[in-house]
């Protein structure tokens, strides 16, 4: 969830809490001073009729046009004090004119006249009017502050919109940046001191990132580059002695054994200057390459190769697929996928190699368990399993990959390692019909 998002939430929910409370304690006042009014008239209307009882004044009549009723009667001694002088409560009441019953607010009040006898005044006052007034109010405030929710929350979304920018940009330029190609431009300007400390310490990271880069390149090249003479020539010395006919059995063993590792040396070193040239953008020849055919030549000879571990191989060519790239690049790039496809399998496996218009699907069985898809184009990175790889196979298929564009993807479904090679849509053809 992106910081935006999650500060917006957070605050969301704090408000809608605060302005619930609000709204709740606002909406209780209001009732409570709707009920004081009530109040007022109730006593009001009492007093009138006391006041009209004990001066032998006519009542107000029952009907009177406003709903309101009340009722005198005579009461005991004893229920005169058990009782507040004043009371008030909620009940429904049979309004006569309505010719049914409605809640009202009732007032009950005990007074006495002249000769000591004690009466019980009941006064109701209809509030079905109050109700619908505090049903409008309650409709209002919820709506009043659901759109005051609405606006505080868009306006603290465009406040901290506009404040992260700067941090927006800065994520958009380091998704950009990628270690080994131009830097580009950071274009962020702010007046906030801690968004151009972000970018000044972005930058010097970056700089500081090529430089290592550049430094690694040169010192790979070069070692590789300087070690060649070297191996050669104790490849040389090794093939003499072998030649030498007073060698003992077990001298010959433990040459042959020295042997094969330096092959694996020549090999290792031979892979890390192929590396250093394509970093370094020494392949500018291309050539249209007919990535079928090329499949085809290379499966028949890995064939042959790996003929003792039977395996089965399918080549399905659906489309004709040609890249624009460098022809012995293009055979690197094939030839390391389709050996690992063979090395990395079990004796009696599968492989299936499919040739679409855009792409080229190599699945393969072999360990049931998926790789590190997150680290297997590292370099010199080897899985456990994997005893006598140099670690650089994939990490060469990748450097390939970047140089033209590629996009190289592995999955593993079904016990199966899948890659997956996409060529941009300018590289194929229409399919074969």
């Amino acid at each position: 969830m992106k910081l935006i998002y999650r500060i917006t939430l957070r605050l969301s929910i704090a408000l809608l809490g605060l302005l619930s409370l609000w709204a709740l304690f606002f909406y209780l006042i209001l009732v409570d001073e709707i009920n004081d009014e009530t109040d007022d008239a109730l006593e009001d209307y009492s007093e009138q009729i006391i006041t009209r009882a004990l001066g032998g004044e006519p009542l107000p009549p029952a009907d009177n046009g406003t709903n309101n009723t009340y009722y005198i009667t005579p009461v005991t001694h004893d229920y005169a004090h058990e009782y507040d002088d004043i009371r008030y409560f909620n009940e429904m009441v049979y309004i006569a004119s309505l010719a049914e019953a409605e809640p009202a607010r009732v007032l009950k009040t005990v007074f006495r006249d002249q000769q000591d006898q004690y009466y019980e005044l009941t006064v109701a006052i209809p509030t079905f009017e109050g109700e619908d007034l505090r049903l409008t109010i309650l409709g209002w405030l919820v709506l009043l502050y659901v759109l005051l929710l609405l606006a505080i929350v868009g306006i603290n979304v465009w406040v901290l919109y506009r404040s992260l920018r700067p941090l927006y940009t800065l994520l958009e330029w380091l998704d950009r940046f990628n270690v080994g190609q131009p830097t580009p431009p950071l274009d962020n300007p702010t007046p906030v001191s801690e968004f151009r400390k972000l970018n000044e310490a972005a930058l010097r990271s970056a700089r500081r990132n090529e430089e290592l880069f550049e430094q690694q390149k040169q010192f790979i090249g070069n070692a590789a580059h300087e070690l060649q003479t070297p191996l050669a020539v104790c490849r040389n010395r090794l093939e003499a002695l072998l030649d030498d006919d007073t060698l003992t059995e077990r001298q010959l063993g433990e040459l042959l054994k020295t042997m094969e590792t330096l092959d694996s040396l020549v090999r290792l070193n031979k892979t890390l200057l192929l590396l250093s040239r394509i970093d370094n953008g020494q392949f500018p020849q291309t050539a249209p390459v007919d990535l079928g055919a090329l499949i085809t030549r290379l499966t028949d000879n890995f064939r042959d190769i790996y003929s003792h571990l039977e395996i089965t191989l399918q080549l399905d060519q659906q489309a004709q697929l040609v890249a624009t790239m460098n022809p012995e690049l293009a055979t690197i790039l094939l030839s390391n996928l389709i050996k690992n496809a063979f090395v990395h399998n079990h004796p009696g496996g599968r492989i299936e190699i499919t040739v679409l218009a855009d792409r080229i699907v190599i699945r393969n069985t072999g360990s049931e368990t998926p790789l590190d898809a997150s680290r297997i184009y590292d370099r010199f990175y080897r899985d456990s399993s994997r005893e006598g790889s140099s670690g650089l196979g994939l990490a060469l298929v990748r450097s390939i990959c970047a140089l033209y564009q590629i996009t190289i993807r592995y999955t593993f479904e079904q016990n199966e390692h899948i890659f997956q090679l996409f060529f941009q849509k300018k590289h194929s053809t229409p399919p074969i019909s």
